[in-house]
């Protein structure tokens, strides 16, 4: 967990900012300081609707509660009412009672039951109604769209185009020096960083001021892309692909997420030192202005003179794991690019190896944030775990393994604590080159970490997924990062709790919460508009716009640290410590790596989810040989999770009754629903020779049900001993698609020096690309060779190979195995 000065930066903003702003040319001016009049009237209207919902609305099929100021000892009546003021839905609240973080005390409603769809829904709880919301399956599309615009916007190096953004927010492009600006086509070092200059136009600005980081790019770098691959496992990519974004890219058939990312990820490559200067490969920490920018100032208008600062091993590491993952990600639509991502993060892998205590200085914070970080052993983690899902090589396979963070429960991840983002992409990234149980305990680890913030927000009157004492400068950022590790958990196991968590934290984000207040401009009734901001600084100048609809605020932070907090806030509880005022910089900035939580979780929430499929019984294999007299097992999962508890029994439905099994029934739920379970099988000690054989069906209520065969190894005659066996399991399905993990055994008494496994399939897969192994395909027939690494198989060693393919309709389990040209068992 960052400490209680993180958010936006460490202590970078408090005194350091106030300094900076009040001597800037301009400053902000007397009514950026004053108490807003509204924040006034915003008291009054917050006690008006004491009945907090999420003013944007609610999913069909998602939760749906509220939240009710009320000191009521009894249950309160409550009733749902649609545009009409007809009742569609009634009950009582929960009492809760004291809730820490408000210091209100409240009670609950749950109307998720309720499933009909429409707008201008209310809830009326003892008299009193909440402001009008929605319920609808395409409640988030909006807020996917203008979240992502959020980064087109803030693009530094290019014309803001009105008919992208909206005539209000057009402008010409900011620091490409053209007078008045001075960079950052040639920007100069600070005295004694470097004697040179670097062309680092482009990227995005970094929040409220014009800075660019590295450290803070890429995280936000990071969650964009990884948006986009976890829709591509969940099949929701297409709605984050080209021409899906008001960007200026879109129509050219890459993603447009992918777009709106590689204008940062260009800008990173940029700060990177070049190969025939001292510290090459390493990443410079920041750029910006040798002053803090006035407020307001367009970016074209900036006449600063722009530095580099530094280079650090932060930003290098920053560099490495966003750098490799571009090169895993986007190779399919540009391998040049991708080739030059991979290029770039080895260097910078390798030059943060040489210069692992490169620290950026808490005292480098004039004209923008110090970003200091002082301990850099989790950055290290993060890029080494890029770098193994990308390449699968060994040497970052060593770098994560002997990482302190790979054991360790999982914490909150911000700008300056990425350790978690290594563990989510190891736990997602399909055939990721480590062991399977490393790969099971770490998604166990992030499990478990998400049931923590469930029973965080359990506790609670409103749905937080952090405690009393987390509301820092930046709150906002943790809350959307904790329901991101509830979404990356319901990815992993399917249960239903950890989609639950993430849409309820969506709710507080957008209006439950203890100032009636939706955090992101342009959506919900009472929506946050005067953020921190340079040119959307219309509560300073009404001449320009304020935030676009999507801008997402920093939020409560009970540290007041900024005069505005102090003027209005003093003796706030803690979740009430918020100010929609510009010059609230503590509580009302914006940020990069803000926004892009926000993104990835309206991405998540906004993804269609039809109901449920029957979840399908999965044998591997399904053929298998039982020796007379001895036993045999097959494994077992389900290929989704089920509703509730599954009981699946195993039944032989016909052939030889010498064969049986030894498990008469399983049980799955909707957590242990992808962990294969054994059935074992047993034949009969008997004086005939027939190898008989026997189909078994396992089914049961709520799943489709699967067949297997067994066949008796007859031991009257003796046939020769197998020398291998081959064990193929499906680790994940989708509609059209899948990953496996083939594991081959010698079981004979040679060592095996250099192996080639061979198989059919009988349906149509088609494999797209494996690892551990070089595979290759002709037709229905496969082919694969050792990785050198891994050719020799002493008596009792085993090797294994995954891959990802493609198929339709059913995927059957291939039924015979060769090895070196020899059947295996």
């Amino acid at each position: 967990m960052p400490p209680v000065l993180s958010g936006r930066g460490l202590p970078r903003r408090a005194a350091a900012v106030l300094t900076g702003l009040a001597l800037a040319a301009g400053g902000l001016t007397a009514t950026a300081f004053a108490p807003a009049t509204a924040t006034a009237a915003t008291a009054t209207t917050a006690a008006d609707f004491p009945v907090r919902v999420n003013q944007l609305g609610y999913l069909p099929d998602g939760p749906k509660r509220a939240t009710v100021v009320s000191s009521a000892s009894a249950p309160l009546t409550w009733q749902l009412r649609d545009a009409s003021g007809a009742q569609v839905a009634a009950g009582t609240t929960t009492v809760h009672g004291a809730d820490q973080a408000s210091g209100q005390s409240t009670h609950l409603v749950d109307f998720s039951a309720y499933r009909g769809t429409g707008s201008g829904f209310t809830l009326v709880v003892d008299g009193r109604a909440t402001h009008p919301f929605d319920i609808s399956a395409a409640l988030y599309d909006g807020l996917r769209a203008d979240s992502m615009s959020f980064f087109y916007q803030q693009r530094s190096g290019i014309a803001i185009d009105a008919a992208l953004a909206g005539s209000a927010y057009a402008r010409p492009a900011g620091h490409l020096g053209v007078a008045p600006n001075k960079g950052d086509t040639s920007v100069p070092c600070q005295a004694g960083a470097c004697d040179y200059r670097l062309d680092v136009r482009g990227g995005w600005y970094d929040a409220g001021d014009q800075g660019k980081y590295v450290v803070n790019g890429g995280i936000a770098t990071w969650e964009l892309v990884n948006s986009f691959e976890r829709a591509r496992r969940s099949g929701g990519d297409a709605a984050l692909g080209d021409s899906t974004l008001k960007v200026p890219e879109r129509g050219n058939g890459v993603p447009d997420v992918l777009d709106e990312a590689r204008w940062e990820l260009e800008f990173m490559l940029r700060m990177q030192v070049p190969a025939d200067k001292p510290l090459a490969g390493m990443a410079f920490h920041k750029m910006h202005d040798a002053q803090w920018t006035a407020l307001p100032t367009r970016p074209e208008l900036d006449d600063q003179q722009r530095e580099l600062h530094k280079p650090s091993t932060a930003a290098t590491l920053n560099l490495a794991a966003t750098a490799a993952q571009c090169a895993r990600v986007y190779a399919p639509y540009d391998a040049a690019f991708a080739a030059r991502c991979l290029d770039a993060a080895r260097r910078a892998w390798a030059a943060a190896k040489a210069n692992p205590n490169l620290l950026a200085p808490a005292t480098d914070n004039t004209g923008g944030g110090a970003y200091e970080d002082a301990e850099v052993s989790d950055e290290f983690y993060w890029a080494a775990a890029e770098l193994l899902a990308t390449t699968r090589e060994s040497q970052y396979r060593d770098a994560v393994i002997s990482s302190p963070h790979h054991t360790k429960p999982v914490d909150a991840f911000w700008w300056g604590g990425t350790a978690t983002l290594g563990r989510i992409t190891l736990a997602t990234v399909p055939g990721v080159a480590l062991p399977a149980d490393d790969v099971t305990r770490l998604r166990g680890l992030l499990t478990s970490a998400a049931d923590a913030y469930l029973s965080t927000i359990a506790g609670q009157g409103y749905a937080v997924p952090i405690a009393a004492d987390g509301y820092v400068w930046g709150s906002n950022s943790a809350v959307a990062n904790n329901a991101m590790v509830l979404g990356v958990a319901y990815e992993l196991t399917g249960a239903q709790r950890y989609r639950t968590g993430a849409l309820e934290t969506m709710d507080y984000l957008l209006g439950r919460n203890a100032l009636d207040r939706s955090y992101v401009s342009g959506y919900g009734e009472r929506a946050s508009e005067n953020e921190h901001h340079r040119f959307w600084a219309h509560q300073n100048d009404a001449s320009l716009p304020h935030p676009p609809a999507g801008s997402f605020a920093g939020g409560p932070d009970a540290g007041l640290e900024d005069p505005v907090a102090k003027a209005q806030l003093a003796g706030c509880a803690p979740a009430a410590c918020y100010v929609d005022d510009i010059g609230s910089y503590s509580t009302n900035e914006v940020a990069i790596n803000w926004n892009a939580s926000l993104a990835w979780l309206a991405a998540f929430a906004a993804e269609r989810r039809t109901a449920p499929s029957t979840p399908a019984v999965q044998v591997t294999p399904a053929a298998i040989t039982v020796p007379e007299g001895g036993s045999a097992t097959v494994a077992v999962r389900l290929s989704a999770a089920p509703v509730q508890n599954v009981t699946v029994t195993v039944t032989r439905t016909s052939g030889d009754t010498d064969l049986s099994a030894t498990t008469p029934s399983l049980l799955f739920t909707p957590a242990n629903w992808a962990t294969a379970q054994q059935i074992s099988l047993s034949a009969a000690q008997d004086a005939d020779t027939a190898a008989g054989s026997a189909v078994f069906t396992v089914g049961g209520p709520g799943v489709q049900a699967a067949t297997f065969t067994a066949t008796e190894a007859d031991d009257d005659t003796v046939p020769p001993p197998a020398s291998c066996s081959v064990a193929y399991k499906v680790d994940n399905a989708w509609s059209n698609g899948f990953t496996a993990t083939v594991t081959v055994k010698n079981t004979g008494t040679s060592t095996v020096s250099g192996w080639t496994l061979g198989w059919s399939f009988s349906g149509d897969q088609r494999i797209s690309n494996a690892w551990n192994a070089t595979v290759a395909q002709s037709g229905a027939a496969v082919t694969a060779r050792d990785a050198g690494w891994n050719g020799t198989l002493a008596p009792g060693a085993s090797a294994s190979l995954g891959f990802q393919a493609t198929h339709s309709g059913t995927n059957p389990v291939p039924a015979r195995f060769t090895l070196n040209g020899a059947d295996c068992a």
